[in-house]
């Protein structure tokens, strides 16, 4: 209607085409059995842990008594404990078609659209909750993964400890001397000579190295993020210094941009995002302080230790002055910032969902295990039990989780923020011009004098109908509202200093494992404590407090074989396109084998010896010579190695969003280098962001795209069409995509077109 497709819109038209194509006239009818059926692409770590997560449970506890191998009797012909019976469905159709929500029975089932169909049955606790329902939805949508075989049987594996430990990552590294190579003229540092010993050992051989022009645009984007200039790129091609890459690499290193584009890459990890998603999608008006954080914490090349204790417990560590308590208090909006259902009503049910996604989060993106995995049962995969998970969950049961939200309708839960010192040198919010704050406070007596006007009218009726009165809850929606953004400012208009964050309640308990993790089921209380398969050594003991500084400990310890590992494997993943171990949030059992375990060994031990630098772990890898090799095709080489596991060449790879996009800024000359001030998401009016009124301030700012404000579920369009990371999981490995849809936005987006005509103008007038 507006004469141009949006991203959804034209994801749209492949829907259409294929509905016109299946209703003409002599076309052969889709069989869904068979397409079931069909061996579809592999699991990803993310998927697996999703199902196993969020589906898995669900069946079990409430669909398996009736459907399953198990049951007395098989009701309906509809066995759920295989992907093919799932998928397969009973007598009335197929219960999930992958991908289809519409054609999905199993869908249709647990919304009650259909009184036949409606599962489970009010006998068995009735409708499930609408959070439940969406991640069903959200699990047919993905292709439902599902990765059970025809294996039916319910009962849980014993779990050998000391078999388990035969698994690689849960060895600590071996220091190991570097390989003999034939080519020792080819090795500039350690790293070659174990790349060029697994390439010499299958006869293979590195290709050229990379022209200088193409080196200089691959250390700049992989450093910086942003294109060089034609000055910096001339002036590199002419420069005869054989020093001249490595002093290009340390001026890199020290550029404040740096921070910005690896400070990015951990915020995909760190599942970074401005409002809860979920059903109600709640803005987060103080989560930009955790995002300056690790741009701060990446420019300062903070050891990557005390960054990881920090955003575990920063609250809980000494600190020399306010300035430095204020960024440790900042450093826990890491545990706050994820995704949250602030519609539960049971608070007992909150917190333990806040907890499994703290688990998931601090697991996966610190660790690389899934251990949130085992919240319903002991891990399918890996030896952590379900005493493992529920050891970790006493232990943030006992932690407060301050994310800054009012109570209104459907949002049942609410908590303050941590208050940071006016002392402290950290960024202010921008204020609220005063008219705009009285305005607001006008705004906010007139809701109280209609609510009050309502209840007094009311006063002392009996008709509990009186509080469904339109008038009531538009005014209490009003109130709530607009309190939360006024108490964001003093007097003057000023923003006051708060941050999300967490903070130890005041008395600490340890959890109850949870049969099928359920609430109403506890069994034995677990002490807190952690995941046993890590410890090489006997771990930490909790005296005091919630056990939160200990866990933060005991994660970034020399000691613990997954830490460093997992940090050096995401380094080298975002400067070679593929990790040594290429599935870098899952180390398990269930994780890729990594595909040179020396390197990865020898790179976590440089690591931790090196002060657990990041900086010097980046200037390592990026003046090897396997980094400033050529994307050329070798036919020989294509053939023993087509994915270039080896790497006998670079591999090529498509710019990310932020870099597609902060060049298109950087070369029209519109990009603003400088950092803003807070975030739009902070003058929002009111927690709940309204869409239209929020969509020009996205793309339209000239700032660096991690800049951007994130809000779940409404990613700028110039960084979703470009395969953003989803800013509910972790995400340490982006998809990549080559689709229509990129070429269309390139083409038809109203921003790309503003930032060629000034380019445009720019060059004519020049000429």
């Amino acid at each position: 209607r507006d004469e141009s497709l949006n991203l959804e819109e034209y994801k749209g038209l492949a829907v259409l085409a294929a509905k016109l194509a299946k209703d003409q006239p002599g076309a052969p009818k889709p069989n869904p059995a068979s397409e079931a059926a069909t061996p579809a692409r592999p699991t990803t770590a993310e998927e697996l842990a999703f199902f196993e997560k969020k589906i898995r449970p669900v069946l079990v506890d409430k669909c398996y008594k009736c459907h399953s191998a198990g049951a007395e009797k098989v009701k309906g012909s509809l066995v759920l404990d295989t992907r093919e019976g799932i998928r397969k469905g009973g007598d009335t159709g197929h219960a999930v078609v992958p991908g289809d929500v519409k054609a999905s029975l199993l869908l249709k089932a647990i919304r009650y659209e259909d009184s036949d169909l409606a599962m489970p049955p009010k006998k068995e606790g009735g409708k499930l909750p609408d959070a439940v329902i969406a991640d069903f939805e959200q699990w047919v949508k993905m292709g439902a993964p599902d990765p059970r075989d025809g294996n039916t049987t319910l009962a849980g594996k014993s779990l050998d400890f000391e078999k388990g430990k035969e698994h690689w990552a849960f060895q600590l590294p071996r220091k190991t001397p570097p390989p003999q190579v034939k080519e020792t003229a080819w090795v500039r540092n350690d790293i070659d000579r174990y790349v060029l010993a697994e390439l010499e050992a299958k006869g293979l051989k590195p290709v050229a190295d990379a022209d200088k022009r193409t080196l200089v645009r691959r250390i700049f984007f992989d450093l910086i993020g942003l294109p060089p200039t034609p000055e910096a790129v001339e002036a590199f091609v002419k420069e005869t210094d054989p020093k001249a890459f490595e002093k290009l690499v340390d001026q890199l290193l020290v550029k404040p941009q740096f921070g910005e584009r690896w400070g990015r890459h951990w915020l995909d990890v760190a599942r970074y995002a401005e409002s809860s998603g979920k059903e109600n999608n709640i803005v987060y008006p103080h989560a930009w302080r955790y995002r300056d954080y690790v741009i701060k914490a990446f420019d300062d090349d903070k050891p990557y230790d005390q960054f990881l204790i920090e955003q575990i417990a920063g609250d809980l560590l000494p600190a020399k002055d306010e300035t430095q308590k204020a960024w440790q208090q900042i450093a826990t909006g890491f545990l706050a910032i994820g995704p949250k259902s602030h519609n539960t009503r049971d608070p007992r049910q909150f917190a333990l969902d806040l907890a499994d996604e703290q688990i998931d989060a601090m697991s996966q993106g610190m660790l690389g295990l899934t251990v949130s995995c085992a919240r319903c049962h002991d891990h399918k995969f890996d030896p952590i039990p379900q005493a493992d998970y529920y050891a970790l969950t006493g232990i943030f049961l006992s932690t407060e989780t301050r994310f800054g939200t009012p109570r209104f309708i459907q949002k049942n839960q609410a908590t303050p923020l941590l208050a940071l010192s006016d002392k402290a040198s950290v960024r202010d919010a921008p204020p609220m011009p005063s008219r705009q704050l009285a305005l607001l406070k006008r705004q906010l007596e007139q809701a109280r004098k209609e609510r009050d006007e309502v209840l007094a009218e009311a006063k002392g009726s009996k008709d509990r109908a009186v509080f469904a009165n339109p008038k009531l809850i538009r005014s209490g929606v009003q109130i709530a509202m607009l309190e939360k953004l006024v108490d964001r400012y003093d007097e003057s208009g000023r923003a006051l200093r708060l941050a999300m964050g967490v903070q130890d309640r005041m008395f600490p308990r340890d959890a109850q494992l949870l049969a099928r993790g359920e609430p109403d089921k506890p069994l034995d209380t677990v002490p807190r404590g952690f995941v046993r398969i890590v410890n090489t050594k006997p771990p930490p003991r909790i005296s005091q407090g919630s056990g939160r500084l200990e866990l933060a400990k005991w994660i970034a310890s020399p000691e613990n074989p997954l830490t460093a590992r997992v940090m050096a494997n995401r380094v080298w993943l975002q400067l070679f396109d593929t990790g040594i171990v290429p599935t870098p949030d899952n180390f398990g059992t269930m994780g890729q084998k990594p595909t040179n375990q020396p390197l990865l060994d020898h790179l976590a031990m440089s690591f931790v010896e090196d002060g657990w630098s990041v900086k010097k772990l980046i200037r390592q890898i990026v003046l090897s010579h396997t980094y400033q090799l050529n994307s050329d095709h070798d036919p020989a080489n294509f053939a023993a190695d087509p994915d270039n596991v080896l790497h006998w060449r670079m591999s090529q790879r498509r710019l990310d969003a932020e870099c597609i996009r902060d060049a298109m800024l950087a070369v029209s000359g519109k990009l603003d280098l400088h950092q803003p001030d807070g975030s739009p998401v902070a003058n929002s009016e009111g927690p709940v962001l309204a869409l239209m009124r929020f969509g020009a301030l996205t793309v339209e700012r000239p700032v660096r795209s991690v800049y951007l404000p994130i809000v779940r579920d409404q990613v700028p369009e110039a960084l979703a069409v470009f395969d953003f990371a989803e800013p509910s999981l972790v995400v340490g490995d982006r998809e990549v995509t080559s689709v229509p849809s990129q070429a269309l936005y390139v083409m038809n987006s109203a921003f790309v077109q503003r930032a060629a005509t000034k380019k445009l103008n720019e060059t004519t007038k020049g000429k």
